[in-house]
């Protein structure tokens, strides 16, 4: 997320969650195409029908740019999508929401899902129905799902680790990090953790476990800056929902210094929202991986027509400068660019962040 992205503790799971079909027997367009011989993928009858869209929250501004999207990319694709569906941060209630998709008669699903594990209980509904899914921003641990629309979260991290390991070179950092029931969390925080280690040695790691959470983000932040007024370097997984309460905890401190002055803490942080981008012009923050919002809207649009009209892809790259890849569960993941923003290119136009309001 957090997303980008979003987690509460797992709800009960259903298991028994088939494996994805084998053998899948379209490459990308430019490589031609065939019908999936699958039995499940068909939903829609050639790609056409009603498609939910389930979203985890919309308390953060990339979610709330992403819901705006929505609509836009569903009609450039051709896709007749409801309105989407807000899960407001609750496990429990998205899985409650897919299901009533699944009764309004939906012959296709687009979910941000809030919980890697608990979210398989409602692909294993789907999936009985035979309705096909496109998983956007976070992969499922198990169950049965189209594709997935992500950026790489490891490469998150490691961008993140590398800004702050020039920048900072050695004391302590903070890592504020996502929800660990979510694999973007883990992707992350691990991803980050990892690459210090190795690369830089002189930094001592710091985290926050802050669960997507604004107020928990401030309130332990607040808490470890009083132990140690030394720190450095902030890393932020989530300038959605961490941005506003990392600022105003520093400002409330007397931390808050723009780059450039004597004691500014240097902050990377993820998402790529217009605050962020503001922020970095301003110098109160230095850097953050632009999560491409409007690419998660259109290509989740994208891939589900094309699973409702039965067709299925293989690893390799993309017309659309991306890579598809076998994740270790066997779903496969359309990992979309996501580029490091700084002060020398947050004004170009390419950008999504800089195209909304």
């Amino acid at each position: 997320m957090p997303g980008s992205t979003v987690r509460k503790p797992n709800t009960s799971r259903i298991l028994g969650a088939v494996a994805l079909a084998a053998g899948a027997s379209l490459v990308l367009a430019a490589c031609g195409s065939t019908k999936d011989t699958g039995a499940s993928g068909a939903g829609g009858g050639g790609g056409s029908g009603k498609v939910g869209v389930v979203l985890p929250l919309l308390t953060s501004p990339f979610w709330q740019s992403y819901n705006d999207y929505v609509p836009k990319m569903a009609k450039s694709e051709g896709v007749d999508a409801m309105k989407t569906v807000n899960s407001n941060s609750d496990p429990s209630q998205q899985i409650t929401d897919i299901n009533n998709q699944l009764n309004q008669g939906v012959k296709g699903l687009v979910v941000a899902p809030l919980d890697s594990a608990a979210i398989e209980a409602g692909l294993d509904q789907a999936e009985r129905k035979g309705v096909p899914v496109v998983a956007v921003d976070v992969a499922p641990d198990k169950g049965k799902v189209a594709m997935v629309v992500r950026a790489n979260n490891v490469a998150y991290g490691e961008k993140a680790c590398q800004y702050l390991g020039e920048h900072v070179g050695s004391g302590k950092v903070v890592q504020i990090m996502g929800d660990l029931a979510s694999v973007n969390g883990r992707d992350r925080s691990e991803a980050f953790r990892a690459c210090v280690k190795k690369n830089f040695p002189k930094l001592k790691v710091l985290e926050i476990p802050a669960k997507w959470e604004s107020d928990t983000a401030a309130s332990k932040l607040d808490t470890l800056l009083n132990a140690n007024p030394d720190i450095k370097g902030i890393y932020m997984q989530a300038g959605g929902v961490y941005l506003a309460p990392t600022l105003q905890t520093l400002k409330s401190k007397g931390m808050l210094k723009k780059a450039g002055q004597k004691g500014h803490i240097t902050v990377v942080s993820n998402d790529g929202i217009p605050q962020e981008f503001d922020a970095i012009r301003k110098g109160e923050i230095d850097a953050t991986v632009s999560q491409p919002a409007d690419a998660y809207a259109k290509y989740g649009m994208y891939y589900i027509k094309a699973a409702m009209a039965g067709k299925t892809f293989e690893p390799g790259p993309t017309d659309h400068d991306s890579t598809i890849v076998k994740l270790p569960s066997g779903i496969l993941e359309d990992q979309l660019p996501a580029p490091l923003v700084t002060k020398d290119n947050v004004d170009d136009p390419k950008l999504w962040g800089n195209t909304v309001k």
